[in-house]
């Protein structure tokens, strides 16, 4: 801990702060057996220990009150969630306070420079090589060994996919027309996605015209999932320990030794910390070189959680309790925070229920929302098959040939035909040149192809969500009841979070557009449907009394008065869709839509700030020419 962290007194009392010597701290590494970045405690990890204030240990323990809170890293791969989870469980139960973030690999490793983040139980070792490297070197980053050994970790088939053929890299190639180009990956950034990527790149196996569909775990299982069920071949990133293994008859792919490493990506998963940890709370450190844990034990973990559906929390203390020679053996010559032995003060906790409080009650009780929406979507999916796969093939045939059409025009053609456009909307050469501009710096950084999928997904959300929108808008004027009814329901699907809708039409639809593209138009709707029925309802009274009088029928009141009045309110709606559209293109990036959501996602992923910063402006950009070519009104001389 830093001396500013540890000096800060506790609410009760203050805590006294020590600084040990080099000698001290090398045999207090010794002690505890520690073998700090792979060998024996090296000189770099106890000269940043001791050049750090550590907190005196408290009477009968090892571990200050400023080792208290714990700060883990959840990379969400639900093998290090489990893991996570029982060890956050442990220091709960020994007084102490976890802290779990979510976060990608590379962003563990930069936030435990920054030591922002203490522990990380997921590095998967050779294929995170890339990851740690740096962090290792420059000594900001400790491995106090494995915590795993005998995993998998490279592509994998379905077992009838592999008794057709497809058995090794090598045979990726020519199963490429019903494999549709496609390998299936985790979420963009990951390093098994970067390895992939990389083997597409360099043109291994002959598959450079390959590409990957990057979502998430859950994601690319949903797709597995739905080709298990049409037996349809598909490759996908696979590894051992997950309920994978069990759930689906899979085949892992031989001959990928130059990618994943030899013996199918075979890993070991290694406990690392931020520098000096383990020596400033030695406690802690002791119970993170104890833990071991098993192939077996961490697919018990996980089929609780993604079978049974229960929180990690709850499946760790139910697995804790069910396995107490594990616990003994983790809990060896670890204590409390208060200096008990944790395996006595344990044994005791797990036997002795916590008494009564309404909070508790009220949560035992709970009302099964979520389960009864799960009960029907799985339904739905069982028996709506064949309406799902036909809105798939429509929806999908028709962004992938808006994209097809996209690529095939020339793009000095279509730069040239937007500039023109641009200008006969807007009788602006000054949007014109802009235009041509924004559209050749899009092209000289690189995002070119991701910005005419972008710009597909858009066109097609935005013409759906107006077809949609602008009538149920013009029936919502001229029916008060109807709108009254649609507000709360307009109300819902602008403010719940845009990630849910991602849930449901994952598991109906799989990977590609027409989630995404779905969970855009739900997003989208409201704004024509509200400035649709806002511009009719806004029509001068004296218009209308006009075509009263002359007769007009109610088909000619709307097209020749009512619609021709509220142009400018309709056309800001079908604006603001567009806007909204294309908000919604990092969102579909996570279910595998692809476009410029994809490079945003994977900067994030592996703190690449440059392009991060590229790929948004190109957004900002698209956003910018959409905007002003959209927008009612002529003759504007601003871009």
């Amino acid at each position: 801990m830093a001396a500013s962290e540890s000096t800060a007194p506790n609410s009760l009392t203050a805590r006294r702060v020590v600084q040990p010597s080099r000698s001290a701290m090398r045999a207090a590494c010794a002690l505890l057996g520690f073998a700090l970045l792979g060998g024996a405690c090296s000189e770099r990890a106890v000269a940043a220990a001791a050049t750090s204030a550590t907190p005196a240990p408290s009477p009968g323990g090892l571990d200050g009150e400023a080792c208290r809170t714990v700060r883990l890293s959840d990379i969400g791969w639900t093998d290090v969630t489990a893991t996570t989870a029982l060890f956050s469980e442990l220091l709960r139960d020994m007084g102490y306070r976890p802290e779990v973030t979510v976060l990608s690999v590379p962003v563990t490793y930069a936030s435990m420079k920054n030591k922002d983040i203490d522990v990380f139980l997921g590095n998967w070792m050779p294929s995170q090589e890339g990851d740690r490297k740096a962090y290792v070197a420059d000594g900001s980053v400790d491995v106090l060994g494995a915590n795993l050994t005998g995993a998998k970790y490279t592509l994998a088939v379905p077992a009838y996919a592999y008794e057709a053929g497809l058995k090794s890299f090598a045979d990726i190639q020519r199963f490429a027309a019903p494999l549709k180009g496609s390998i299936y990956g985790i979420e963009p950034g990951n390093d098994g996605n970067r390895l992939i990527l990389s083997m597409l790149k360099q043109n291994l196996f002959g598959l450079r015209d390959f590409k990957l569909v990057e979502s998430s775990e859950q994601g690319m299982l949903a797709e597995v999932e739905r080709a298990y069920r049409e037996h349809a071949p598909i490759v996908f990133l696979a590894w051992d320990p997950h309920p994978m293994n069990m759930r689906f008859d899979l085949r892992y792919l031989s001959g990928g030794d130059s990618v994943f490493g030899p013996n199918y990506g075979g890993a070991s998963v290694y406990t690392n910390t931020r520098a000096g940890y383990a020596l400033q709370c030695p406690n802690i450190g002791r119970l993170l070189m104890n833990l071991r844990f098993t192939l077996t034990g961490e697919n018990q973990m996980m089929a609780s959680i993604l079978d049974q559906h229960q929180p990690p929390e709850v499946a760790a203390a139910a697995w804790l309790k069910a396995n107490p020679v594990a616990v003994s053996a983790w809990l060896d010559g670890v204590y409390t925070l208060d200096g008990r032995s944790a395996l006595d003060a344990l044994a005791g906790t797990r036997t002795v229920s916590g008494g009564w409080s309404f909070q508790q009650w009220v949560s035992t009780h709970k009302i099964p929302v979520g389960d009864t929406v799960a009960v029907m979507i799985d339904y739905v999916k069982r028996h709506g098959r064949l309406i799902f796969d036909g809105i798939s093939t429509v929806i999908r045939g028709g962004v992938d040939g808006l994209t097809a059409l996209l690529r095939a025009i020339p793009s000095p053609l279509l730069i040239l035909g937007v500039a023109a456009l641009s200008w006969l909307l807007q009788r602006s050469l000054a949007l014109a040149a802009f235009v041509t501009a924004a559209l050749l710096f899009i092209m000289n950084q690189g995002y070119w192809l991701p910005t005419l999928e972008t710009l597909s997904l858009v066109i097609v959300a935005a013409l759906v969500s107006t077809a949609i929108g602008v009538p149920l808008g013009i029936a919502a004027a001229h029916r008060p009841r109807l709108f009254a009814a649609l507000r709360p329901v307009l109300d819902l699907m602008q403010t719940l979070p845009t990630f849910v809708y991602l849930i449901p039409t994952l598991v109906l639809f799989g990977l590609g557009v027409v989630p995404g593209l779905i969970s855009t138009v739900i997003f989208a709707l409201p704004a024509p449907i509200r400035l649709t029925q806002l511009g009719i309802s806004s029509v001068p009274e004296s218009l209308l009394e006009a075509g009263h009088a002359f007769g007009a029928t109610p088909l000619q009141m709307l097209w020749k008065i009512e619609l021709p009045s509220a142009a400018p309110t309709i056309v800001a709606g079908v604006t603001q869709c567009i806007m909204l559209s294309l908000s919604m293109v990092v969102i579909a990036a996570l279910v595998g839509a692809g476009g410029l959501g994809v490079p945003v996602v994977r900067a994030l992923n592996t703190v690449q700030v440059g392009m991060g910063f590229e790929a948004g402006f190109v957004i900002v950009l698209l956003a910018i020419i959409l905007d002003r070519i959209s927008r009612s009104g002529a003759g504007s001389s601003k871009p």
